[in-house]
């Protein structure tokens, strides 16, 4: 009987070691993982008041660009039979045919070359300066809006940099006003607008820029033409008769 409860007691701590064994040996529970998102929306609302205005200056600028490449595009169509007809009405002294082409044409270099047809039989000089003064307008005309896209290429940034600035001053004051009690949390909107409004800024200004370089460089085009037609018009007055 003596040996028989030994024996049982053996097995018992036996049992119990092996447990612990496992226990001690079983990887540990891994924390669980809480997967959080955010939409756009939402993550403009974080970078507070200032990005209202950054996404009037965006809308503003995104209306501008499309409208204006619209209008300096139908500017640049150029017609390779419109100069060859005006110069044979020319020829054939039926001014008011020419006019009248100019006007149905109604692009800016026709209506240059109609103000220079409106001033045939005077002195070249005069042509000359009418013509040049008519381009100037029309180059005026075509950059309508731009000065818009230029602020903006360079306020939405400073805007941006100033979010910045409040959401740090947001921040530290709210850390300043909870002492030893502040936590990350306590200063993460601060922190959100100051990001939000910084990427919102860059984001609207760098667009801006973009938009204003592409127009300046499609005006010049059209400039360009504008000096050639010119030429060629006042080439056809100087022909002998």
């Amino acid at each position: 009987m003596l040996t028989l409860s030994i024996q049982s007691v053996d097995s018992t701590a036996f049992v119990e070691e092996f447990a612990d064994t496992i226990t001690a040996n079983a990887p540990a529970p891994q924390p669980e993982v809480v997967e959080t998102s955010i939409s756009i929306w939402e993550l403009c609302m974080q970078g507070g008041l200032l990005m209202i205005p950054l996404l009037l200056l965006s809308i503003i600028s995104i209306y501008i660009l499309v409208e204006r490449a619209i209008v300096i595009n139908r500017a640049a169509r150029h017609d390779e039979t419109f100069m060859k007809r005006i110069k044979d009405y020319v020829h054939e002294g039926e001014i008011e045919s020419a006019l009248n082409l100019c006007k149905k044409d109604n692009t800016p270099y026709s209506r240059l070359i109609a103000k220079g047809l409106s001033r045939i039989g005077r002195p070249m000089q005069d042509v000359l300066v009418t013509i040049e003064n008519t381009g100037n307008i029309e180059i005026a005309n075509l950059g309508k809006g731009l000065p818009w896209l230029a602020t903006t290429a360079a306020g939405a940034p400073m805007l941006g940099f100033l979010g910045t600035v409040i959401g740090m001053v947001q921040a530290f004051y709210d850390i300043a006003s909870q002492g030893n009690a502040a936590s990350i949390s306590t200063f993460a909107d601060g922190i959100y607008t100051a990001l939000v409004t910084t990427v919102a800024g860059l984001i609207v200004g760098v667009v801006a820029m973009f938009a204003y370089n592409y127009l300046v460089a499609r005006i010049d085009h059209v400039m360009n033409l504008l000096e050639a037609q010119t030429m060629e018009f006042m080439d056809l007055l100087n022909e002998p008769a």
